[in-house]
């Protein structure tokens, strides 16, 4: 693979470039390279920033809203996204239902749906998770038995993800109890607002509300809100983890990460010298880089094997294990290099409009609750141990 960029593809990068520059508000810009915590209303307003320019959904035909980019375009923008410290695009509508529905929904729900995700109309989040049904998602026991003209569904969600926020969740459901555990699943869109949901926040170790539980009480969703077939919903499913699994490898916001934590280990401070000067730091620091450039690489071939418009294969699950890993050390070598200012605990220092008194580095506040928080990346998406299995079996044939 040939991995410079042409003239016209870094022509590319100087328009990207100067459109964070001209569009990225430096109040969004401020929060995001300061790990400041983002309201619902910050996310909105970049969205609509990037729907304007026609830029939100980068991957999607342009018959339905895309710019028409190529894989390597895709690429620049990601990461010069991450350098500019651009909030990242809330992934559930743009980046894992649309495809789905792109690819298995009606032409009524494309026209339906679609330009309600790319206009903000609509906020979605992901009902897959539930209590016993994790990593064994196709143990879910949601049931949706359809009575007429609309299923009624009942069960339980868990860790959805910005929940609280949502207008409408895309769920897995069970819609055959006897056949094997895969066969009965479907695809449900489902009003947030019906009667019989229920959403109770669940409050993580840095104090914030990210995930919540979500019930269902005999809600009535209409069968015209099935994607797809009755009892295929995990083929649906799978497809949208790919691009979920390689959504949250992050490679670009990796890069951007890392730059922080050099200048970070050059400011820092150990027996006189600068801590990035230091063998054992500067060790682990080259190994990161190391994996991360690998990664790049790795990325941009699974990208281009999906520029015909397929999806990513069990190779997702391959940067979902080594981005999530290179994540959580990037968080790790920056608690690390921060030393005693990351230990004290300051909940108000993590909101925008913070003025108190900081303890040591202005940032330094958020360099416990990213390590932390950054526990989970290994975990959700399907863990990196299920990973593991589905590259044995697809890729090595085990």
């Amino acid at each position: 693979m040939d991995l410079s960029f042409t003239p016209e593809e870094e022509a590319f990068r100087e328009e990207v470039r100067s459109f964070f520059r001209d569009k990225l508000p430096a109040r969004l810009s401020t929060l995001v390279r300061e790990g400041k915590r983002l309201r619902k209303s910050d996310m909105e307003e970049w969205h609509a920033i990037l729907n304007e320019r026609g830029w939100l959904a980068n991957h999607w035909p342009e018959e339905w809203g895309g710019p028409g980019w190529s894989v390597i375009q895709r690429f620049i923008f990601d990461n010069e996204s991450a350098l500019a410290h651009a909030p990242r695009v809330v992934p559930f509508g743009v980046n894992m239902l649309g495809p789905v529905l792109i690819k298995y929904g009606s032409e009524e729900q494309k026209k339906q749906w679609l330009p309600r995700i790319l206009d903000g109309s609509d906020w979605w989040c992901q009902g897959y998770s539930e209590p016993g049904a994790g990593s064994d998602l196709a143990g879910l026991k949601t049931t949706a038995v359809r009575k007429g003209d609309v299923y009624v569904v009942n069960g339980q969600k868990t860790w959805t993800t910005l929940g609280q926020h949502a207008d409408m969740i895309f769920c897995l459901v069970r819609t055959d109890a006897t056949a094997k555990k895969q066969e009965g699943i479907s695809f449900l869109l489902i009003d947030m607002k019906s009667p019989g949901i229920e959403v109770r926040p669940i409050t993580l170790i840095d104090g914030e509300q990210e995930v919540n539980e979500v019930f269902f009480t005999d809600v009535e969703v209409p069968v015209a809100n099935l994607v797809g077939e009755e009892n295929m919903g995990w083929t649906y499913a799978k497809y949208l983890l790919t691009y979920e699994r390689t959504n949250i490898a992050g490679v670009g916001f990796s890069i951007a990460s890392f730059e922080r934590l050099k200048e970070v280990a050059q400011m820092q401070k150990k027996g006189g010298r600068s801590l990035a000067d230091d063998p054992l730091f500067a060790a682990r620091m080259a190994r990161v880089e190391i994996d991360l450039a690998n990664m790049q690489t790795t990325n941009l071939r699974v990208l281009a094997a999906v520029a015909g418009g397929g999806a990513p294969g069990a190779e997702s699950s391959m940067l979902k294990i080594k981005g999530t890993e290179i994540r959580q050390e990037i968080t790790s070598l920056t608690r690390r290099a921060y030393g005693s200012y990351a230990a004290p605990y300051i909940p108000e220092a993590l909101e925008a409009g913070w003025n108190g008194e900081d303890v040591g580095p202005e940032d330094a506040a958020m360099a416990a609750p990213s390590y932390f928080n950054n526990r989970k990346l290994s975990i959700f998406g399907g863990s990196n141990e299920i990973q593991k299995n589905i590259i044995s079996k697809a890729i090595l044939g085990l």
